[in-house]
């Protein structure tokens, strides 16, 4: 990591302030060639942290903006290096002109996550935090911005930490009995092993069980909007966007294929899919759109049935009441309350009147959303949000249940530390302590380029 890199840490859309970032061994080299203060000092003149006002230019000396600077030394910075940062106003042509400037005197542009990859390699952050970093930049959901800065206290990290440093006892007092026989070292009885295998094991399948619950904050909750043709699903995926996204017509079965948006109701990251109506059509595109919207149903976790309140409840109604119930959660809503109502719900259905033309109900509709899925954990950082760390975590939590069936078997105990050590193997790639590089690289490539 020799080398200085540097990139536009903030998007390419005109804004307010827009930042370079560097990091590196010329860091403030190539800033201090670039950034001259009002007052004619050199950058490197004033304390690290300090904001200097001065004059951005290029590499032929024009000037390209009136801007603020500032530098850190190593190791007290983001990545752990020598840092600066100059804050220009926001403009992508001054961003731009910046950072070629930048690169004329030694810096290279970053990759994707170098920033964050290089604080994870210099110790500044561990690999949960690392993750936590893009979890945060990408949160649609309060809650979810809540988890990441949670993770980023280190709140997940603690927990893996205690349960390692729980099996690294284990182990080492196992260890001092077989190296060290003439010492007076009291050797570890069945039942306390077990006992530490059993609570370890517990705490990680408790976090590896948090992952849907995090996976939901992160990518959304599958939401299937179903009913039968113009019955009024589109119509309501337009009225929760706020644009019009799906085409409305009077003609049934105008939606031929699935349409899929993201959108936060009540606090919830719902990932809305309008389905094409379901029922018998000789039609063969339809049929295929039929398909799709009984996939989407299967793979649903959330199903918004609409039925339509100005006409009377169809056998077709009845079997999409059917299939929708097979979904974890169901909400059922009456459609087209501006127009006279006919429907007459089955005994046992509750639901939501709701019309997509004068918006009522949609808040009603919000409240309930809320109500079921937008508990927050008990403790901010605690949820898995990611499939790397649920599925070696899980590994974890595998290698001990190992360990606690050759110790109940009475197999020798190098069997039973040797899963040990592999639940401690697995639980050092969750914090980054033993993860391989290629690891790694793959974790920071989801990164955006300056962070």
């Amino acid at each position: 990591m020799a080398e200085t890199i540097a990139a536009i840490a903030t998007g390419m859309v005109r804004s307010a302030v827009g930042i370079l970032r560097l990091s590196g061994p010329g860091s403030l080299a190539a800033a201090s060639a670039c950034f001259t203060p009002r007052s004619g000092r050199l950058l490197g003149d004033y304390p690290p942290g300090r904001l200097v006002l001065g004059t951005l230019r290029d590499a032929s000396g024009a000037v390209i903006d009136q801007c603020l600077a500032t530098w850190s030394r190593a190791p007290h910075s983001y990545t752990g290096e020598e840092t600066a940062e100059i804050q220009c106003h926001g403009s992508p042509t001054v961003l731009a002109a910046g950072l070629e400037a930048l690169f004329a005197h030694g810096a290279r542009q970053a990759e994707a996550g170098e920033f964050t990859k290089r604080a994870f390699l210099n110790g500044k952050l561990d690999l949960i935090q690392a993750e936590a970093v893009a979890d945060l930049i990408d949160a649609e959901t309060p809650d979810a911005a809540r988890n990441a800065a949670g993770q980023l206290e280190r709140a997940m990290t603690r927990r893996i930490e205690a349960v390692a440093d729980r099996l690294t006892d284990l182990l080492a007092h196992f260890h001092a009995v077989l190296d060290y026989p003439d010492e007076d070292i009291d050797p570890l009885e069945a039942e306390e092993i077990a006992e530490t295998l059993r609570a370890a094991a517990a705490e990680l399948d408790g976090l590896r069980a948090s992952y849907r619950r995090g996976r939901q904050l992160t990518e959304g909750i599958p939401c299937a909007i179903v009913g039968r043709p113009n019955a009024g699903k589109s119509s309501l995926l337009n009225a929760l966007l706020g644009y019009e996204r799906a085409i409305v017509t009077a003609v049934p079965g105008t939606t031929r294929d699935t349409v899929e948006e993201r959108c936060v109701l009540g606090g919830v990251l719902l990932r809305l899919m309008d389905t094409a109506g379901l029922r018998e059509t000789e039609d063969v595109v339809e049929r295929l759109g039929v398909e799709r919207s009984r996939a989407a149903l299967a793979r649903a976790e959330l199903a918004l049935v609409l039925l339509d309140g100005s006409e009377a409840l169809t056998p077709e109604d009845g079997e999409i009441l059917r299939l929708a119930g097979q979904c974890p959660h169901r909400i059922v809503l009456v459609s087209k309350s501006d127009l006279p109502q006919v429907l007459r719900l089955p005994e046992g259905i509750e639901a939501v009147t709701v019309s997509s033309v004068t918006g009522q109900g949609l808040e009603a509709l919000e409240e309930e959303i809320r109500r079921r899925f937008a508990a927050a954990p008990a403790t901010a950082g605690e949820l898995i949000t990611n499939a790397r760390q649920a599925e070696t975590v899980g590994r974890a939590a595998e290698s001990l249940q190992a360990a606690s069936e050759a110790l109940a078997e009475g197999l020798a105990p190098d069997a039973v530390l040797s899963d040990v050590e592999g639940a401690l193997a697995a639980l050092g790639q969750v914090t980054g302590r033993s993860v391989t590089e290629e690891v790694t690289a793959r974790i920071f490539q989801r990164f955006c380029v300056g962070k």
